[in-house]
């Protein structure tokens, strides 16, 4: 994921959210849950079976996963949260504690520190690393899962960068003759001006079916919400030059031979149209988690859940139900 993006997404999609449930604030209605040892900022909304959401990035926050909201409306109790290192939640020094591994380990412990039995994990984008993860390491606690735009391994991941790429230099031309420009002269994409470069691609254009779904209205502001995105995290995760080669825990994580024994309901939703969880590699999770239910949306890109809500809320709804 390009964390420029991402960080302006998860902005745009909390504020596009229409959901019908009683308004909940990110920013106040929230509160503090120590997790492993630091505190993370939790939010929820409505009531009924437990639904833990995981956000993409890495380095995002909960924000762009509102627009799951009505969900709520279905008798579920939502549980959104910032994991360490973004949002409202706490930082630390060094930024090797900042893992998949901990990452995982903190969706247990937030389960235990709530007093949850069994929950449902939602994992979107790199969320949906940590919930297959989680899956794996801890089955016992889970009762469905949902894999959302997600990636199965760093094959997939290094594909995202492949195709990005490939896409930013046949329709964007100018930006790419000035990223390789720096490149050559010895830029990586965690290096600002690479950042800066990168962020000139709209988001909705690698993202997103129609674009103008993620496009600011006019006459509404965007309140700032504390480290909406966090470098560090990102970098620490994918690599110090992540957008082009995938290196660092993103480099090595392979879910592939194992998803095929879990046993929980399992369901993997994806958009026709999302050019960085590519479709090419996701239909591969017929083969890899063949018990699992497989959804595509056929006018969406990496967000279902904004493009197309009413159909993907039924099939989730439809499956939690089971």
């Amino acid at each position: 994921m390009k964390h420029l993006y991402i960080a302006i997404a998860l902005i745009l999609i909390a504020t596009f959210a229409k959901a019908q449930v009683k308004h909940v604030d990110s920013w106040t209605d929230g509160k503090y849950v120590t997790v492993n040892g630091a505190k993370l900022w939790v939010v929820t909304v409505g009531e009924g079976d437990p639904i833990v959401f995981i956000a993409g990035g890495p380095g995002g926050t909960h924000l762009g996963l509102r627009s799951f909201d009505s969900l709520a409306n279905n008798h579920h109790q939502l549980i959104y949260f910032d994991a360490l290192g973004r949002g409202k939640s706490d930082s630390v020094k060094n930024v090797t504690e900042y893992s998949l591994a901990r990452d995982i380990d903190d969706i247990e412990g937030l389960r235990v520190a709530l007093k949850l039995d069994k929950i449902t994990v939602l994992g979107h984008s790199y969320g949906g690393v940590v919930a297959q993860g989680y899956a794996i390491k801890y089955p016992a606690h889970l009762s469905h899962l949902i894999l959302a735009d997600t990636f199965h391994s760093f094959v997939m991941w290094q594909e995202n960068d492949d195709n990005s790429n490939h896409e930013i230099k046949t329709n964007y031309p100018e930006v790419w003759e000035r990223l390789m420009k720096i490149r050559d002269e010895g830029a990586v994409s965690s290096d600002r001006d690479h950042q800066a470069i990168y962020s000139e691609v709209p988001y909705g254009f690698l993202y997103a079916y129609n674009p103008g779904n993620f496009e600011p209205k006019k006459g509404v502001s965007v309140r700032y919400y504390p480290n909406p995105h966090y470098s560090q995290v990102y970098y620490q995760m994918v690599g110090k030059d992540g957008d082009f080669i995938v290196g660092s825990d993103i480099g090595t994580f392979d879910y592939r031979k194992q998803l095929k024994d879990l046993k929980m309901p399992i369901l993997i939703v994806t958009g026709r149209f999302d050019r960085v969880a590519t479709p090419w590699m996701a239909v591969k999770y017929k083969e890899y988690c063949p018990q699992a239910q497989f959804e595509i949306f056929e006018k969406s890109g990496h967000n279902p859940q904004v493009e197309e809500p009413e159909k993907e809320f039924a099939v989730i709804n439809e499956f939690l139900a089971k």
